[in-house]
């Protein structure tokens, strides 16, 4: 029973002839059988999402499931249980249960055909110029959130898991493409906006400014009205209901030309956090790089989860990190495996990030078929070798720490960005072109390529302290996005004046620069909105490229488009050199460290990656004792080289302290039910059913005895130990059950 449904019973049993003491005994027996009942409650640190019925071969051991959809997920094929009995399957194998479902589309046919209200509603989705529908699946439009969609959300819904005890709701992926905004319903909700009649966007720079910052309001207001709904009717119920928001990278949908909320809803007081929604298929999205363009993951998904860390952090609001060891296109598994490492190398270099969905969509990575190889048509299911190493690596962030640790490197330069981003990418107007997005990466490429960790800033967080804590060096531009506000400039101009440097790049030649703004209308007649920003530092409306004094700090002005440094060859050496200047010399002084790689230690862990296209080709070599976690031998290594492109999760056994308790430093599994004597220790491990598991156990000396049984008390299948002096550590393998498996060590 969830604690929620049995706060109810507790609210129900009181009436006004309750007794003190009796309400006093309530309260004490409710407590109490909570606890009981769900001993983790409160421990939500690690999940997946699911819009099955928990299987054995499906069985994560994550603290939580977060069940998908009333109806399910459009992209099931097999019809799943009804949504009470698919939730109650995972209690009953002892997981917190959330809910999920899409709010900008899903199995929402009853709505669309008019089921639910009598009325055909088709109409709501999203259009292109070309009047063509956008699906996410039969019958599934993405949609233009109504008033009346958002009534039929929170009744046939949000209502329905409330009541069946849910008190965590994720309303996931506000999307709008930017190439819609044609339908009806989008004219409708623009003149209720506006209060003129709708514009065709594809006709001018304003017009498709006014359309992406519509819908970007559309998706801000379905929010903030979906959730204030199910925390007033969870309050009504005796629940506290939380609400988060699964969403993509402001980088990834200003890159795919898709419109979100993102940043602004930080400050909405009926979001408690997000999901950041980055994996190989996000960051695997071509950039532009010395003139190249290619795939570069790591990178990529290094920036993803920066923009969505630097999101949250001045409002402290909680935050997942997910990674997929697959994606949603078919490729191969070594293709699979490769980037899944990159992408989860990257999420663990964010030090004060330490909630995870560590997988999405289990029935798909287990049971999937996919290619043995990449030029070859034959299909397996995930081999047992990944799978192994999947689950140790899944496993490892049950234990994961919060840390101080810094990522090495020269610490305090940031790339400002702002939710206008998404509104001026599609589609092109007046012959300007920003290629795979090379604006932003103009800015941010060059600088993580040497090996230093760049930050993003977001440009609706400046108003809180903590965003500009730590901030020595401010890059922006405004050649890729606008600022919405007139205050953000106050905000910037205090921090420079203040001792703060900025270096600000951009020729302002764009065609958003004239877009029907508050720099323009009104008593301001500025041609550009950096005019506004450079008068309120003091400086000319319009200062050629050049050093210039603020106040305390500095400004720096670069007149060309940061898309020219990483689309032309050699191309980015004065806007390095620029950065370098300002870093160096007052009021900065410090030194601009370039190299090829970013290490950090995360309590016993070490996470590290060597860059290619870099300041050296030269391999970074680690020397100690360690478990090298993307190995599903859990081998013990006294050195480890990393070459360029690779990367690195290793287990720092030299920080287990001497002689100390037994444990499981490692492992494929989950443990339970430990139990320590002064010579034996026991154990049980649980992971899902048909795979292999492999545990490194840290042991006072040399065992006499190691038994591995199931819990029937048979022989466990391919049980084997080898001991290793050296680390003092017993290699345990054995095949998987989710029941359990006893290992009982004796020394």
């Amino acid at each position: 029973m969830q604690v929620s449904k049995l706060y109810i019973i507790f609210v129900r049993s009181f009436n006004k002839k309750t007794s003190k003491m009796n309400r006093i005994i309530i309260f004490l027996v409710t407590g109490w059988v909570a606890f009981a009942a769900h001993p983790l409650h409160g421990q939500e640190k690690t999940a997946f999402q699911t819009s099955r019925e928990w299987k054995p071969v499906t069985d994560t051991r994550a603290d939580v499931a977060i069940v998908y959809g009333v109806g399910g997920n459009p992209s099931d094929r097999t019809k799943s249980l009804r949504f009470e009995d698919r939730v109650q399957s995972w209690r009953d194998k002892g997981y917190i249960t959330h809910f999920m479902t899409g709010i900008a589309w899903g199995e929402y046919q009853d709505y669309f055909t008019g089921k639910w209200d009598g009325k055909w509603h088709l109409d709501e989705g999203q259009v292109t110029v070309k009047g063509d529908t956008i699906w996410h699946g039969r019958m599934v439009p993405y949609i233009v959130p109504t008033l009346n969609y958002l009534r039929y959300m929170k009744e046939m819904h949000v209502k329905r898991v409330i009541d069946a005890g849910i008190d965590a709701i994720y309303m996931e992926e506000p999307e709008f493409w930017m190439r819609a905004g044609y339908s009806e319903a989008f004219k409708r909700e623009w003149q209720e906006y506006y209060g003129f009649p709708w514009r065709p966007q594809d006709q001018s720079p304003e017009n498709t400014y006014l359309s992406n910052k519509l819908k970007y309001h559309l998706y801000y207001r379905a929010l903030e009205d979906v959730f204030t709904y199910a925390k007033e009717y969870g309050k009504s119920r005796g629940m506290d209901v939380r609400c988060y928001v699964p969403t993509h990278s402001l980088v990834n949908y200003s890159s795919w030309q898709i419109v979100s909320p993102e940043a602004s809803l930080a400050s909405l007081p009926c979001v408690d956090g997000y999901i950041a929604q980055v994996w190989t298929g996000t960051s695997r999205e071509k950039t532009f790089y010395n003139g190249l363009e290619k795939e570069r993951v790591f990178e990529n998904a290094f920036l993803e989860y920066g923009s969505m860390e630097s999101m949250t952090r001045p409002t402290g609001r909680k935050l997942f990190f997910l990674t997929d060891p697959i994606e949603d296109l078919p490729r191969d598994w070594a293709d699979y495996k490769k980037n899944y490492q990159a992408t989860f190398s990257a999420q663990l270099l964010y030090p004060t990030v330490d909630n995870y969905e560590v997988m999405p969509w289990p029935d798909r990575i287990y049971e999937g078929l996919y290619k043995t190889c990449a030029n070859c048509e034959t299909k397996e299911r995930i081999p047992r070798f990944y799978s192994t190493q999947m689950q140790v690596m899944i496993n490892t962030l049950n234990d994961m720490p919060l840390s101080n640790n810094r990522l090495n490197g020269s610490q305090g330069i940031g790339v400002l960005m702002s939710n206008s981003l998404m509104f001026q990418r599609f589609p092109n107007h007046d012959g300007y072109e920003d290629p795979q997005f090379s604006n932003f990466y103009g800015q941010t490429l060059p600088l993580l390529k040497r090996g230093i960790p760049v930050t993003t800033v977001h440009i609706e967080n400046t108003g809180y302290a903590n965003t500009w804590k730590g901030l020595k060096t401010l890059i922006m531009s405004y050649s890729n996005m606008k600022p919405m506000k007139p205050e953000y400039h106050a905000n910037i101009a205090r921090w420079v004046k203040n001792g703060g440097v900025l270096v600000y790049c951009g020729s302002d030649i764009d065609p958003y620069q004239s877009v029907m703004e508050w720099w323009n209308t009104g008593d301001n007649h500025f041609k550009a909105p950096s005019q506004h920003l450079f008068l309120q530092m003091g400086l000319p409306e319009t200062p050629a490229s050049g050093e210039y004094s603020c106040g305390k700090g500095k400004v720096y002005v670069i007149r060309d488009e940061p898309k020219n440094f990483v689309l032309q060859k050699n191309n980015d050496r004065l806007f390095v050199e620029t950065i370098q200047k300002a870093y160096e010399t007052a009021p900065n002084k410090s030194k601009l460290l370039f190299k090829n790689n970013f290490l950090l230690n995360r309590g016993n862990y070490l996470i590290a990656a060597v860059m290619d296209e870099s300041v050296s080709d030269e391999p970074l070599r680690l020397k100690g004792l360690f478990i090298d976690l993307f190995d599903p031998e859990l081998p013990i290594l006294k050195e480890k080289i990393i070459y360029p492109g690779e990367q690195v999760f290793l287990y720092d056994v030299t920080k287990v302290p001497g002689q100390g308790k037994p444990s499981v430093l490692c492992g494929a599994s989950r443990v339970y039910d430990e139990q320590i004597t002064k010579n034996s220790y026991t154990f049980i491990a649980k992971s899902p059913a048909n795979t292999n598991n492999v545990l490194r156990v840290y042991l006072p000396q040399q065992p006499k005895n190691v038994t591995i049984t199931k819990t029937s008390g048979e022989a466990a299948t391919y049980a084997s130990y080898h001991w290793d002096e050296k680390s003092h550590t017993c290699l345990v393998k054995f095949e998987n059950e989710p029941a359990g498996i006893k290992v009982k060590i004796t020394w």
